[in-house]
């Protein structure tokens, strides 16, 4: 079990799943944390170059805990990149880093999709700047991506208004909207594997808590996450649910963000299932209980890795994104 970010105080937190038992989680160690000289620095911030070191993520654990204690989200996924991706082996070596701008979640949600194969890229985060945080800068330093297998050898996909770290081959995904960069994001991916998805990903365009749990999701298994309006399927969204060809479409959250009216539009465009709950902690629960043959966690039992977020940290959920893949 892992939990993502720094908390001062109880307040409600977000549980999405994560796929089987995470070794980092479940390392049997008995060492009392109260005496273990490796305790993680809380609140490293993303100014910080060795953000993802000073974590101390993870080399530190209770014996079913590892908590990434970061102050901002750029640093969190600084840390879980390089704990995600810490080389050594072809298996454990990122191809590429995938960049999304803090300035609008939706951006770093649709960006999560990159995790997954064949793109193989954890999400780092920037924050608009001319350039690169400096916890950013070190992650990318340190995980040295190859660019193999990568349509053009792409080292570096730039979601959204990001800066180009320096000596990289990268790649833009731009959109006027946030609809028009999930629908780039969806057709880099469909490049990149050489077909498009037979499943797609609904979520809020408007409600960042309930939107959130699909970045742990996309991350895993490569499903592209897209964006409605409560009562609108914005015309980037329909062109690219039509380039899956009827695909199976999964709606995250109740009608009371996704309408009635826009599953009735989505129909037209592919098999629709709704999923979650009414409110943002019962909707990840939700979603980390739910399976439609290969689509969905399927926590029913003991087991199982988990994750917990803020739910008013949306960033914070991306950034831990990679820990699920």
């Amino acid at each position: 079990m892992a939990k993502v970010g720094a908390m001062r105080r109880p307040r409600t937190v977000l549980v999405f799943a994560l796929a089987g038992a995470l070794s980092f989680a479940a390392c049997g160690r008995d060492d009392d944390p109260a005496t273990d000289d490796r305790r993680p620095v809380i609140g490293v911030s993303k100014k910080e170059k060795e953000a993802a070191k000073d974590l101390g993520f993870p080399a530190f654990a209770t014996k079913n805990t590892t908590r990434i204690g970061a102050a901002d989200p750029v640093a969190t996924a600084a840390a879980a990149a390089r704990a995600t991706f810490p080389g050594g082996s072809k298996k454990n070596t990122a191809s590429a880093v995938a960049i999304a701008s803090t300035k609008d979640w939706r951006a770093a949600v649709a960006a999560s999709v990159l995790v997954a194969s064949p793109v193989r890229a954890p999400v780092l985060l920037a924050d608009g700047a001319r350039e690169l945080p400096p916890a950013t800068q070190t992650a990318v330093d340190e995980l040295d991506p190859s660019g193999a297998g990568q349509p053009g050898r792409t080292q570096a996909v730039l979601v959204g208004d990001v800066p180009k770290p320096a000596g990289l081959r990268t790649r833009e995904l731009r959109g006027r909207t946030p609809f028009a960069l999930a629908r780039a994001v969806d057709a880099y991916v469909a490049a990149a594997k050489g077909r498009t998805s037979d499943r797609v990903l609904i979520v809020s365009a408007d409600d960042p808590a309930f939107a959130m749990p699909a970045a742990g999701w996309a991350a895993k298994s490569g499903d592209p996450v897209l964006f409605v309006r409560k009562k609108e399927v914005p015309a980037d969204t329909v062109a690219a649910l039509r380039s899956h060809q009827q695909p199976k479409i999964y709606v995250l959250g109740p009608s009371k963000v996704i309408g009635p009216e826009v599953t009735d539009r989505l129909r037209k465009l592919g098999t629709v299932t709704r999923l979650g709950g009414q409110d943002p902690v019962e909707n990840a629960v939700e979603f980390s209980r739910f399976a439609d043959g290969s689509f969905g966690w399927g926590v029913q039992d003991a087991g199982h890795g988990l994750v917990f977020a803020r739910s008013d940290r949306t960033l914070d959920a991306v950034a831990a994104a990679p820990l699920s893949a």
